[in-house]
Parts: structure tokens; C-alpha cells; sequence
């Protein structure tokens, strides 16, 4: 695919306000329409809400649509950023996100957070952290003036290792901060939300490219679903919501401590890759998209995972959606960064 750079939506600029209005809309249908939430418990699978599957189905099969599997070939190409992307994604983001997220939910807010509440919400950032953005990172990208074919390698390079690396990773660290598992569901959430939608988009990818061509593919067929991808996640929001109420009005200053360890993990991956960029002496175009790929999360799938192995009601799905919250303003304070460090580089010649 030829990668298509594009700046970043009215939506997406504004996420932060839709999901802050998701959380009302959804905490008053829970108080005072009961009768929602209860009837979405009735739609269960092997604990698998299929409303919420279907909505999230909606959200990420478009995102995989966007990648191109063929771009790999590519990975070659610049292998200092390949190895940078890689190691900070994968041996590096997962664990200082497990022990940013033990430190502050188990010592600093012990007196805050319940002990049971803290596993949740330890769970829910273990699921952001072994999750590496796939879609917004595009924008992150387009927005420092990121090496577009660079990006869209890291991205399918990505998409290939967490069908492999996700489950282990996710099961290790869970294990380790003694939070119990049922592996079948965890297994099956990976293969509902990441491996169906997966080749769902690469099989549509080719066959609409080979019809109609790629230009079609890019500029008419992908546009197509942005709104169906806002409506998914803004209705996801909203249902999971209905079903947190009661821990949100209890708990209010919940959302705070969440976001807390979210937000100094952002932080501090972008810079782990974009500092080791730096000292390899990578080039801004390079540097930039390396870091964000890595702060960003895969929320939807963090979502996902988290409502089908601990329920809607769960502190580990609020915490995944807390990542939903912080991700765009965090983001693009980076992206400021980035711009504003850009000399800090090797300079293109003239």
C-alpha cells in the first residue's frame, strides 16, 4: 500500500471530550435505564459480550484494512529503527508498564485502591502496555513529517508479532502480579479481535485492489468506514460505561490514579526510543514515528481482551478505557516534542 498521509480528524483531535461524554451518557443509562445493561448480559459467548465483539469488530477491522502485509519485504531497509521499534515494543513497554503500574496501584495509592481493585487495574494496563498502537499511529506520524513507508513497515511488522507475543506476554505478567487467567478466553479473544479481523482485511485488501486498483482502494474504499469506526467506538464506550456507574460514582478519583501511571509510561517509552534514536544518530523522519508507535496502544484490542477475561464491570476494563481517554492529549504533547527536537537530529542535505 501506498501509504496515505493525512492529518488528524475533528474526532480524533477531539476524543478526550467524546469519551469524557461517553462516560456520562453511559453512567445515566446504567442509573436510570437498568434494563440496558441487563439485557446485553443476556448476549454472552464463553464470556464474551457479542454486542460489544460486534462494535469492536467494526472498529478494528478498518484499521487492519490500512495495512500491507507486503510492506515487511521492506523491513530491511532500516534495521537500526526495525531493532528500536521491536525492542521497545515488545522487551521493554510491557514490563515498565507492569512495574510502573504495581508501583503506583500496590505502594503509593495502597491506601487508595482496594487490593482487589489494584489487580484490576494492574490487568487493564498490562493489556494497554503488551499492545502497540496499529492504526493512530499514522497520524502521530504524518503529523512530525515521519517516513510514511517506515511507519507502515513498524505498523505490519507489529500486527504480525502480537499474534504471536500478546497472549505469552500478557500471561506472564499476569501470573506474575498473581492475577489468574482463563487462558481459553484470553487465546479466543486474540483470535476474535486480532486474527479474524486480520485476515477479514487482508483478504478484502486483495480482492478490492485487484477489482478496482490501489488508488480506489486508499482514497474511496478505506473512507468509507471512518464513520462506522467512530460510531463502534463511541457505542462501545457507552455500553462499557453503563456497566461501570456504580465503581465510577463510588470511586470518582479512580480515573485520576489510572491515569497517572498511564501517562508517565507514555512518556517514558517515547523517549526510551526516540533517545536510542538519537544516540544511533537515526534521522527525525525516522526517530519520531519510532517513538510513538511505541507510547500509542492498541486501545481497542486492550479493550477487548480486557471485557472478555474480566467483564464490563471489571476495574480492568475501566482501565483500559482510561488509556482511551489520556491517549490523544499525551500524544500529541509528544508529537510537540518531536517537532519541536527535530534539530536534534542528523539534518537531511540540502
Amino acid at each position: 500500500m501506498k501509504a496515505k498521509s493525512q492529518g488528524i480528524s475533528f474526532f480524533e483531535r477531539t476524543l478526550t471530550l467524546w469519551v469524557a461524554v461517553c462516560i456520562v451518557v453511559g453512567i445515566l443509562i446504567g442509573q436510570y435505564i437498568p434494563s440496558v445493561p441487563a439485557t446485553l448480559h443476556r448476549f454472552e459467548y464463553a464470556n464474551v459480550s457479542i454486542p460489544v465483539a460486534i462494535l469492536i469488530w467494526l472498529m478494528i477491522y478498518p484499521m487492519m484494512l490500512k495495512v500491507d502485509f507486503n510492506s515487511v519485504k521492506n523491513v530491511g531497509r532500516k534495521p537500526k529503527g526495525i531493532l528500536i521499534t521491536g525492542v521497545t515494543n515488545w522487551l521493554i513497554k510491557p514490563f515498565t508498564m507492569f512495574a510502573i503500574a504495581w508501583f503506583f496501584f500496590f505502594v503509593l495509592f495502597k491506601s487508595l485502591i482496594s487490593a482487589e481493585l489494584a489487580d484490576q487495574y494492574l490487568a487493564g494496563a498490562v493489556l494497554l502496555g503488551a499492545a502497540p498502537c496499529t492504526a493512530m499511529v499514522f497520524v502521530w506520524s504524518h503529523l512530525t513529517k515521519g517516513d510514511a513507508a517506515y511507519t507502515l513497515v513498524q505498523v505490519a511488522l507489529n500486527d504480525l508479532i502480537i499474534l504471536v507475543a500478546y497472549v505469552p506476554i500478557v500471561g506472564l505478567l499476569l501470573g506474575i502480579g498473581g492475577i489468574a487467567i482463563p487462558w481459553d478466553t484470553l487465546f479466543l479473544s486474540v483470535v476474535l479481535f486480532v486474527v479474524v479481523p486480520l485476515l477479514a482485511g487482508m483478504l478484502t485488501r486483495i480482492y478490492v485492489v485487484k477489482r478496482r486498483g490501489i488508488d480506489y482502494f486508499n482514497n474511496i474504499f478505506i473512507q468509507k468506514f471512518n464513520n462506522i469506526t467512530v460510531g463502534g467506538l463511541l457505542l462501545t464506550l457507552i455500553i462499557l460505561f453503563s456497566f461501570q456507574g456504580d465503581t465510577i460514582l463510588q470511586n470518582p478519583l479512580h480515573i485520576l490514579l489510572i491515569a497517572i501511571p498511564l501517562i508517565i509510561q507514555t512518556v517514558l517509552i517515547f523517549f526510551v526510543a526516540y533517545g536510542w534514536a538519537k544516540v544511533w544518530k537515526l534521522p527525525h523522519d525516522v526517530a519520531a514515528p519510532a517513538g510513538m508507535i511505541g507510547a500509542s496502544n492498541f486501545f481497542e484490542l486492550a479493550v477487548a481482551v480486557a471485557i472478555s477475561l474480566f467483564g464490563m464491570e471489571s476495574g480492568a476494563a475501566l482501565a483500559t478505557t482510561v488509556g482511551v481517554l489520556v491517549e490523544v492529549p499525551v500524544m500529541l504533547m509528544l508529537v510537540r516534542i518531536a517537532n519541536n527536537t527535530r534539530r536534534w537530529f542528523p539534518q537531511p542535505a540540502a
